[in-house]
């Protein structure tokens, strides 16, 4: 696996190029809330101690980010046979960031549709 060291900090260049959307990111034009989520996704066991740091991100376009978020979630499941745990937990943390921004998810998967709100409320 090819990593990069940015600000002394090692990230996977396949979760850059995943979170960028794009295949040969080169290491040096990554933004900072980028880097923030990648550190979180190749270390889901750091997120608590993130959750500050990425809730203060400063995103300008706050509809596009949330596409980082939800690829990391298709990723996730489409390799979840490959290593269950591993993609569990970044496909968690991918949900907690996406909560935490936005307060709900883009994709629900396993969530209440609408007609199943509508069966409750008779």
């Amino acid at each position: 696996m090819v990593h990069a060291v940015i600000n002394n900090k090692k990230y996977s260049m396949d979760t850059l190029e995943l979170l960028m959307g794009k295949k040969n990111v080169g290491a040096g034009n990554i933004p900072v809330h980028i880097l923030a989520i990648a550190e979180a996704v190749d270390n889901p066991d750091s997120l608590p101690y993130l959750i500050e740091s990425i809730m203060s991100l400063q995103i300008d376009d706050m509809e596009k980010f949330r596409y980082v978020l939800v690829r990391v979630q298709v990723d996730s499941e489409l390799h979840m046979n490959e290593d269950i745990q591993r993609n569990h937990k970044r496909f968690f943390v991918a949900q907690v960031i996406e909560k935490l921004l936005y307060g709900e998810l883009l994709l629900d998967v396993g969530g209440k549709s609408d007609e199943d709100e509508d069966d409750e409320e008779e």
